[in-house]
């Protein structure tokens, strides 16, 4: 498994080839993803193999949109596939990390550990303190491509999305889940201001 060059590879491939118009899913927001997820690993004590395959899920999860935005779970499977049987990850792993991708898609529904670290790796931004410029960053590019009409539209969906969304690792809940009940509360301030 050449697990440096495959990451490499697509970190080249997203910095030059995505839409500008995804001010949100772009390569920071993979990079993000890629050091919560270590970060939830370590703390999940995933053994070093299991570590590789989440990293590159975690590079992988969203290169889908090089091709498209609705159902990019299954065009970064088809991207990951490619891409890693040319850098020796046999079958097996290619499965594994291509179930994690799909882990990533909303509504959540990992089924293993691995998938688990993924799906909240992928979100863990909803319980930090950079919540609101990232939730911009994503309120921009929906507003870009006409799904979201206005701020008001926006927060609505937000509270929605948050009051739906789920940790599903001991790290996540415990590190995560307190803060992001408190930017939920503060969105609705907005709604709502008193």
């Amino acid at each position: 498994m050449l697990f440096e060059k495959a990451g490499e590879y697509i970190l080249d491939k997203l910095r030059n080839e995505l839409p500008v118009r995804l001010t949100y899913h772009n390569v920071d927001h993979t990079v993000d993803v890629h050091d919560a997820a270590k970060f939830i690993g370590q703390q999940e004590n995933i053994d070093t193999e299991d570590m590789k395959l989440l990293l590159t899920a975690a590079l992988y999860h969203d290169s889908g949109y090089l091709i498209k935005d609705k159902g990019h779970e299954e065009e970064s499977c088809r991207i990951a596939k490619e891409a890693l049987s040319l850098h020796h990850y046999n079958l097996n792993e290619i499965e594994l990390i291509c179930g994690m991708i799909i882990a990533t898609k909303v509504p959540q529904a990992p089924k293993n550990l691995l998938e688990k670290i993924l799906a909240d790796a992928d979100l863990d931004y909803l319980g930090r303190d950079d919540f609101f410029t990232k939730g911009y960053q994503l309120f921009t590019e929906n507003s870009n491509s006409g799904t979201i009409c206005s701020e008001d539209q926006w927060n609505q969906s937000q509270i929605l999305f948050i009051k739906s969304h789920y940790y599903f690792t001991e790290t996540a809940i415990n590190l995560r889940e307190t803060k992001k009940q408190a930017n939920m509360n503060k969105i609705k301030a907005l709604i709502n201001p008193i």
